[in-house]
Order: structure tokens, then C-alpha cells, then sequence
């Protein structure tokens, strides 16, 4: 990889904006889409798990994508969700959003099938060949697929494939950062995938974050990454801390359940979700505002 640092800085694990039918809402994705370019957002990552993916059909999700990509021009990186639990249909999504324009990939380990080691070399391995020269960055969620990427599993599948190049992690584990960068070497990136983890991250050699917080508070998530790579400690730290509440009453109850509710508290969309999911309920939505209200928000 010859240029890491276009990693660098927050990306935005977008929601997927719908109306009262449950359709996507076109108007409400370019007020989201602007809003992160305006923070100074580096990377947007349409469909992923807080876009609802699971709950979208392929049409949906390569409109969503290529929609990304003209709204986003030459502002920001794009990192499309492309994995699944189907290798093949996992191979069909990423091509289809390379030639959309997306930037590279991201690719969730297959979850239910619970794969080996040698699975998932196969798994990745083959959506990467479809990749062509677009960039894969492995996404490691045991909480939600039940398998972790192991450090010499990612090892092997960065030294196969040259456009296997990052991961986001997103295990709940800081030490991960350190074991992953050992068995990868200095030029693979770690994204971190937990909010509340940023800054341990970075301070550990991770370049980037992948958010969900930022789809509503970008600003403040740029801020934090922006003062922590500038040297500004005690910056990183007091922001850290005024958004660790925050970070935290995203995940109160499914995501993007939290997010979307505080999005819509500000008028951007509504807070309708996708069956499995319901909207937050009257609990999650009590502590959504306490943390609100520990912030000043409220």
C-alpha cells in the first residue's frame, strides 16, 4: 500500500435515511451526506451494519452507493459494505460497487456460517480478485457474526492479496490494535470500529475511525481525531470524555436504533428502521436524553 494515510481521519458508518414507508429517503441521505463533508469528514461508508444492509435488496444497495459517490465527488473516500455470509453474492456486491465508483470495500466476516481460518482466506480471497485494484478493508465484529479475524488470518490475506489493506476492528479489545499491526507490519491500518474506543486506539497506532456516533455529532468526532494526531492531549482527552456518554447511548439498544433517534430529535430524518428492528423504546429513548443532558444538549 503506497499511501495509508488516505485512511486517516473519521469515516461516517452512514445510515440508511427511510419515510414513513419504510422507503429510502433520498432528500434526508444529502442532508446526511453534506453534513459530513461540511464537519470535514475523510471517508463515508454507505451499507454497512448502521446502514441496515441486511435489510436492503441489492438494487437498494448499489443506488445507495453510487449516490454516495456522485453526492460525495472529490470530498471524501468511499467505502462501500459489500460482505455477506455468501461468498458469491459478497463477490457480485463488490464488483457492482467498483464500478459505481466506490473507493474499496468493506467486508464483514461471514456470520451464522461461522467459517474456519481457511474459510475465511477463501471468503475474502475471492471478493478481493473481484476488487480488482480497489482497496478491502476486512471488518472484524465478533459480537455480531460470531467469528474474529485473527491477526495471522488477516497476515495471510494482506500478504496474498495487495488490495487487502486495512481492517476495521471492532472487537472491544484495544490489544488488538498492537497484535494486528505486529503480525501485519506498520503499513496495514487499523481502523477503529467502537467509539468509545477512539482514543486508546490511536494512541495504540490505529489511523482512523470508523463511526457511528458522527453520523450525528461529525464535528465533535473529527475534532477528537484532528487533536490527538496534531499533539493536542489534553484536547483529545477533555473531548474524549464530554463524548464518551454519547458514544455509549448509541448502543443503548440496537444500532442504528439510538442514532437515528437522535437524528431525528434534530430534524434531519425520521427514526424509522427496518423490520427486524423497532424504534428506540421509551427506555432507550430516557437514556439517549440523560446522555443529552450530561452533554449540554438538551
Amino acid at each position: 500500500m503506497t499511501n495509508p494515510t488516505r485512511f486517516d481521519g473519521v469515516f461516517t458508518a452512514l445510515v440508511t435515511p427511510f419515510t414513513d414507508m419504510a422507503e429510502i429517503d433520498w432528500p434526508a441521505f444529502d442532508r446526511l451526506i453534506d453534513q459530513q463533508l461540511a464537519a470535514g469528514v475523510r471517508g463515508l461508508v454507505p451499507v454497512g451494519t448502521t446502514g441496515e444492509a441486511a435489510t436492503l435488496d441489492e438494487d437498494e444497495s448499489l443506488a445507495l452507493i453510487a449516490h454516495t459517490v456522485r453526492r460525495a465527488g472529490n470530498a471524501a473516500y468511499v467505502l462501500a459494505g459489500t460482505g455477506s455470509n455468501v461468498t458469491q453474492k459478497t463477490v457480485h456486491a463488490t464488483r457492482r460497487a467498483v464500478d459505481a465508483g466506490a473507493h474499496g470495500v468493506l467486508l464483514i466476516t461471514p456470520y451464522y456460517n461461522k467459517p474456519s481460518p481457511e474459510g475465511l482466506i477463501a471468503h475474502f480471497g475471492a471478493a478481493a480478485e473481484a476488487a480488482g485494484s480497489a482497496d478491502v478493508m476486512l471488518y472484524s465484529v465478533p459480537g455480531r457474526t460470531g467469528v474474529a479475524i485473527a491477526p495471522d488470518t488477516a497476515a495471510d490475506l494482506a500478504r496474498g492479496h495487495r488490495n487487502i489493506v486495512a481492517i476495521k476492528e471492532a472487537g472491544g479489545d484495544p490489544a488488538r490494535v498492537t497484535a494486528l499491526r505486529a503480525a501485519c507490519g506498520p503499513d496495514f491500518v487499523v481502523h477503529c470500529g467502537d467509539d468509545g474506543l477512539a482514543l486508546p486506539f490511536f494512541a495504540l497506532g490505529a489511523r482512523g475511525l470508523t463511526s457511528v456516533l458522527s453520523n450525528w455529532r461529525p464535528a465533535e468526532v473529527v475534532a477528537l481525531h484532528r487533536a490527538w494526531a496534531a499533539g493536542n492531549r489534553d484536547e483529545a482527552l477533555a473531548l474524549h470524555d464530554w463524548l464518551a456518554p454519547l458514544a455509549a447511548s448509541m448502543f443503548c439498544e440496537a444500532s442504528p436504533g439510538p442514532v437515528k433517534r437522535a437524528l431525528a430529535m434534530g430534524g434531519m430524518m425520521t427514526d424509522r428502521v427496518r423490520l427486524p428492528l423497532v424504534p428506540l423504546s421509551a427506555r432507550g429513548d430516557q437514556v439517549l436524553r440523560q446522555a443529552m443532558a450530561g452533554a449540554g444538549l438538551l
